[in-house]
């Protein structure tokens, strides 16, 4: 039987220029234009990370550090941006795999983020007669190598003392239906606290949209506040929801927390981002190895 791996990922604008065509993605063919004063803000967030988002280029590295881990072919698709997803399983039906195990490059699951890829990754097999057996890694969330991968990034800053774990914050009504993804964030966070020895440390949500829902918290920015307040000069940010340098990490941590920090007295720092990490490779080849 041919197997194979298909990771899946967000997907990003890789020029200022794509902005508004990602944001048609990412938007889902809602009614009317994007608003003006959203597409502006992408366009400068992209701007100051150097007009251009790494998520499409670590995702290919890591592609291509697990095809030559396990052997077998690997596939990546995006669900906002190219490849898209149905055009990778074009790629898939025509390879002839028979059994491919699935992997969202997002480690706990939530309907409105995981359950997105399965709905588009299923539409694309149905429309383009896909025959493979897709099998699914919904979660992999308390994985121990994908812990250890962010233990080890997160050590060389563990002689700090505040340590602030984050997840991407998701509207709080995904959570209405027994959604796990607040509980499995947590847990992820916990792990890699208790792999690195830390006795203390605090979660907080990070990115929230820019809608009018009602977004997971706490946010970073109130947790910086009560630092601040409570006299705490030095603060590790570790986003533990992410597994390689994007827009939310490289904008979100690394220019806008920080500079809120700085504003407060706080010097902010992050681990590296896992990217090419060959724990994390290997943490993947476990997951997909147990869906084949």
């Amino acid at each position: 039987m041919k197997q194979a791996v298909l990771l899946l990922a967000h997907g990003a604008p890789e020029r200022v220029e794509d902005v508004a065509e990602y944001l048609k993605f990412v938007r889902g063919g809602r009614p009317g234009p994007t608003p003006p004063k959203v597409l502006e803000e992408v366009r400068q967030r992209l701007a100051a990370i150097g007009g251009s988002s790494p998520l499409r280029a670590w995702t290919a590295t890591q592609a291509t550090a697990l095809e030559k881990l396990l052997g077998i072919p690997v596939f990546f698709g995006m669900r906002n941006w190219y490849p898209l997803i149905a055009e990778t399983m074009e790629k898939v039906r025509e390879a002839g795999v028979e059994r491919i195990a699935a992997v969202c490059l997002a480690p706990q699951f939530s309907e409105l983020s995981v359950g997105l890829y399965i709905k588009r990754t299923k539409e694309a097999k149905e429309k383009l007669g896909v025959t493979a057996e897709i099998v699914w890694a919904k979660s992999f969330h308390d994985e121990p190598l994908l812990v250890e991968a962010f233990a080890e990034r997160l050590r060389p800053l563990a002689a700090r003392q505040t340590f602030l774990f984050t997840a991407h914050s998701l509207p709080e009504k995904a959570l209405a239906s027994g959604d796990p993804y607040d509980r499995e964030t947590r847990a992820t966070a916990a792990a890699v606290a208790a792999r690195v020895g830390l006795m203390e440390w605090d979660f907080a949500y990070q990115s929230q949209g820019m809608t009018d829902d009602k977004w997971l918290g706490p946010t970073v920015e109130s947790c910086l506040d009560r630092y601040a307040a409570a006299g705490i000069r030095e603060v590790v940010v570790d986003p533990i929801g992410f597994v390689c340098d994007h827009i939310e990490v490289l904008f979100d941590i690394d220019i806008l927390f920080r500079g809120y920090a700085r504003e407060r007295g706080i010097t902010l720092t992050r681990p590296e981002s896992l990217n090419g990490s060959a724990t994390f490779t290997a943490a993947l080849a476990e997951v997909a190895k147990r869906c084949l």
